[in-house]
């Protein structure tokens, strides 16, 4: 029960992590307007010079192997709904990390997304 409740952590906060910080580098580098392949290449390069990438790149490695490990362990029926709580990690990231305006809508959808977890978890026993 420990270890899978570890799991969960690491695969949400990991992952969402992960996310904000990719989300962070291309705020910096900026939007892929030009989609031919020199200029992709250019754009990549970029992107590899900013520890923000690198940083988000290791954290969703340690969600993705840490959601392997879950899916040995539970159901995917189970595993895949209970990790939609990082849509509220996400939400408050992105408020607080990267700045971003996040409308009462918007909460009450988060809010929405965390009562179903629950009902799948009540669910479960």
């Amino acid at each position: 029960m420990v270890e899978e409740i570890i799991l969960l952590l690491l695969i949400m906060v990991a992952g969402t992590g992960g996310e904000l910080c990719v989300a962070r580098t291309m705020q910096t580098v900026g939007p892929a307007t030009d989609v031919r392949p020199a200029a992709l290449v250019r754009l990549s390069l970029r992107v590899l010079r900013i520890g923000w990438m690198w940083l988000g790149l290791l954290l969703m490695a340690i969600a993705f192997f840490s959601l392997l490990e879950m899916l040995s362990l539970e159901n995917v029926s189970f595993v895949v709904p209970v990790t939609a709580l990082s849509y509220g990690f996400g939400a408050l990231g992105g408020k607080f990390f990267l700045r971003e305006q996040v409308t009462r809508r918007r909460w009450a959808g988060v809010l929405l997304v965390c009562i179903g977890v629950g009902l799948v978890l009540v669910g479960r026993r």
